[in-house]
């Protein structure tokens, strides 16, 4: 059944629409009408959460289990329609969109499991000594407690996984807390379809309508009033480095700031040890290519560089790399903006004479197709911008003289979602000196794979040192990203009676 969006807000249990509209600009298909968000529409929406809160937050764990549930349900009830629309908007594949409403789902009932065991309460007791000498000690009980209604912004390049129903909306809603979502304009109408499951499952359960609001796309001042608004306690956010920054900039002006939890991307270095290098270099090389192109390139995760040691075993790297990316034709990008900023990151490439071009290509309107460069660690060290992140399926192999150079060039990168290192038995001696600082650089460190693809489990780091997320000690990925929107709370000399339910 083919899905016609209204376009439409939806606050608080109500679909609403405000005076101005904007196109939707689908891959393929036709295009809808969509209102815009306004000022007015975000205080709407977080002054119903925050009525929300008083129940919701106080809500039982199954409560809050029982409607993660329902919107997994209800987004699987409507799962040909999801994947109908969103592929029309993003050009993603069929196949993407499957996996990653797959993801979606599982992921809200991970959470609701999660959130029955109660271990992520963090609960501790300190027991009451009334006979400890000079003083007694009072009976002091913690928990985790939630913090009051979130903001969260869709993704451009996740329009399930991380967006409307995706991780920092589960999270938040598993901690207890409101959410206020504010659509991506790539990809609305898959917002909305998804809001309407989410608003269905609502129904189903009972809950307070204000729990959920999705305000669609508009201009920076509507996201602007949304991080600034003085209801709304964190922020949730994935995209690109200059938006992260502005807004995590304005929440820290706040008069009261709150904490942004700011995915920004990265370029997830890549350093391929001698022995890995000699044995299965060719291997290496291929597998690149693909995590390389896997979606385009739009992944925050795809690994854009790779370190390797300069000599004749590199050179099989780069030509089965080469070899492997000429077989990749164009790709739809997300947006023809985003397919603008690859270009002109190529761009940046082409203009520097130190940098060799190793496979080169041309793309137009909202297409990409891969790009390959080398240069040398000196060069690499000398021109800041070489790090920076080129969101597409573009890399760059940078080639070392020794140990030395790759350790100097693994403590001069940023921070950093991942780094990998390959190896063989024969290299434990160079990875074990460079996991010291590789693990300081980054979230997640993998060992002999591709950092494409992020596994939704307890043990899960989605993050790491700035500019890679705002926020080094949490994680947008896995179960411990319910963490981020609950406070500890300590309860001295409570009556049993008087305690949280989750403490009693």
């Amino acid at each position: 059944m083919t899905f016609i969006p209204h376009g439409k807000h939806l606050i608080s249990g109500e679909w609403v629409a405000g005076d101005a509209w904007f196109r939707s600009e689908p891959a393929h298909g036709p295009w809808h009408a969509f209102s815009a968000g306004t000022v007015a529409l975000v205080n709407r929406a977080c002054e119903a959460a925050e009525d929300a809160f008083w129940s919701y937050g106080h809500a039982s764990r199954e409560e809050r289990a029982a409607l993660l549930e329902a919107i997994a349900d209800e987004m699987e009830a409507r799962a040909e329609a999801i994947t109908e629309i969103g592929t029309q908007e993003t050009g993603l594949p069929e196949t993407r969109l499957q996996g990653e409403r797959g993801r979606t789902v599982g992921q809200l009932r991970l959470f609701a499991v999660h959130i029955r065991k109660g271990d992520y309460l963090d609960r501790r007791q300190d027991p009451a000594l009334p006979d400890r000498q000079p003083l007694p000690r009072p009976d002091i009980r913690m928990v985790q407690r939630p913090i009051g209604p979130v903001a969260v912004f869709g993704a451009s390049n996740f329009p399930l996984a991380f967006s409307t129903a995706g991780g920092d909306t589960a999270a938040a809603l598993a901690a207890g807390c409101p959410v206020v979502v504010k659509g991506h304009s790539a990809h609305p109408g898959t917002g909305e379809i998804v809001a309407e499951a989410i608003h269905a499952a609502i129904a189903r359960t009972g809950t307070h309508p204000g729990v959920f609001s999705l305000i669609q796309g508009g201009n920076r001042d509507v996201g602007s009033a949304l991080v600034q608004h003085p209801l709304i306690r964190a922020v949730g956010f994935t995209g690109s480095l200059a938006g992260g920054r502005a807004l995590f900039d304005l929440c820290a002006q706040r008069p009261e700031p709150i904490p942004f939890f700011g995915e920004l991307g990265s370029v997830n270095p890549m350093f391929l040890l001698s022995e890995a290098v000699r044995i299965r270099g060719a291997e290496i090389g291929t597998g690149w290519a693909g995590s390389l192109t896997m979606g385009a390139g739009q992944f925050c995760t795809n690994p854009g560089i790779a370190v390797v040691l300069d000599g004749a075993d590199a050179d099989r790297f780069v030509a089965a790399a080469k070899t492997a990316l000429e077989q990749v034709g164009p790709q739809a990008m997300l947006t023809e903006g985003i397919a603008r900023a690859y270009r002109d990151g190529k761009a940046r490439f082409e203009a520097r004479n130190a940098v060799k071009p190793v496979l080169t290509s041309e793309s137009d309107g909202r297409t990409a197709s891969p790009n390959l460069y080398e240069t040398t660690a000196a060069v690499w060290l000398q021109d800041h911008a070489l790090g920076e992140e080129v969101f597409g399926p573009l890399g760059l192999i940078v080639r070392v003289r020794d140990m030395d150079e790759m350790l100097r060039l693994a403590r001069a990168f940023e921070g950093q979602l991942t780094v990998t290192i390959h190896m063989d038995d024969a290299d434990l001696n160079d990875a074990q000196g460079l996991l010291p600082v590789l693990e300081r650089k980054a979230g997640r460190v993998l060992v002999n794979g591709f950092p494409t693809g992020v596994e939704v489990c307890d043990a899960m780091v989605h993050g790491g040192p700035y500019p890679a997320s705002t926020n080094f000690g949490a994680t947008s990925v896995g179960t411990m990203s319910i963490r981020r929107f609950l406070r500890p709370v300590s309860y001295q000399n409570f009556p049993a009676g008087l305690l949280p339910q989750d403490l009693g």
